[in-house]
């Protein structure tokens, strides 16, 4: 595997769970792999489960993480190709992919989309690039469409979970004070089209996200029927894909609650605003498996880096 950008990398779903599983219950066996090799783990927005644990992932394999927030301590960097760069940015891609390449032997990339320019966030000019520039691997830590590692953490957390041959998830849209992004969403939604579930989505009319992701599986705008024998709830706050990067609908009747959810497992990818998002009754509850979703960060992480160097 050359990048680990999408969970369309991923060529066998179960058999990458069973290698992750296998990772959790021995997480050093592996520690003399990543010996005297280094990861670069560059941060253009906040994070806290994705960068201590992909550190954490890192330290397992016997790898050097270093850490860099670029947004505040890096050049303003120029992404555009043919640019007078008299502006704001004051080094380009190209030389500073290069660069880092020569310190790092894998490049871990966090970069949040516009929002407001579909075109741009669809074309993932940010982890383009560095695939592009860079000489070594690119880890996908979320980009404007994608988070594999997160997609990937959930396929794990629910094949811990299962109790039916064929369980039935429900990825739902819930209430937020701002517009989020679909990175999560559509990472979700390709790992579950990779298993062998019952999968359906749920969000108000005007939520819809993107239908060359979310193909065949069935979208419900009535979150009650689509609750229905769930065994699996998955929340998620989006912003429009249709009227790009807008809050249409803020509708508190969203918001998961723990009559709402039966006996399903809660799960979502935190952080999360309890009794807008959903309320303390189910993220205090045996019903969410939060935490444990969170921890499996590591062994996701730990996977996607294992694979990788074993391919240096």
């Amino acid at each position: 595997m050359k990048h680990y950008t999408s969970i369309n990398d991923i060529d066998n779903i179960d058999t990458w769970i069973e290698e992750a599983k296998a990772l959790k219950a021995e997480p050093l066996k592996h520690i003399a792999l990543g010996k005297n090799k280094t990861l670069g783990l560059l941060f253009f927005n906040s994070s806290l489960r994705t960068r201590l644990s992909t550190q954490k992932a890192a330290l397992n394999l016997g790898m050097n993480p270093i850490v860099m927030n670029v947004s505040g301590d890096a050049w303003g960097l120029e992404f555009d190709d043919g640019t007078i760069m008299s502006g704001n940015t004051a080094e380009h891609i190209k030389e500073a992919a290069a660069v880092v390449s020569q310190y790092c032997d894998i490049i871990a990339v966090r970069a949040f989309p516009t929002l407001t320019d579909k075109a741009k966030d669809e074309s993932e000019q940010v982890m383009n690039a560095f695939m592009k520039h860079a000489s070594v691997p690119i880890v996908n830590m979320e980009s404007a469409t994608g988070h594999p590692l997160q997609g990937l953490t959930d396929a794990l957390t629910i094949s811990e979970y299962v109790k039916v041959a064929k369980p039935k998830v429900v990825l739902s849209w819930a209430p937020h004070i701002k517009a989020l992004p679909h990175a999560v969403g559509n990472s979700f939604i390709q790992a579950m089209q990779k298993m062998d579930v019952e999968f359906v989505i749920a969000n108000p009319e005007g939520y819809d996200l993107n239908p060359e992701i979310t193909g065949n599986t069935p979208i419900y705008h009535n979150q009650e029927e689509a609750f229905k024998d769930a065994d699996f709830i998955y929340t998620k706050n989006w912003s429009s894909y249709e009227d790009y990067g807008k809050v249409v609908n803020t509708d508190p009747n969203w918001m998961i609650t723990k009559n709402k959810i039966g006996n399903a497992k809660f799960m979502h990818c935190l952080p999360v605003r309890r009794n807008v998002v959903v309320e303390d009754a189910v993220l205090d509850s045996d019903s969410s498996i939060v935490i444990e979703q969170a921890n499996n960060r590591t062994y996701a992480a730990q996977l996607v880096l294992k694979k990788l160097l074993e391919d240096l």
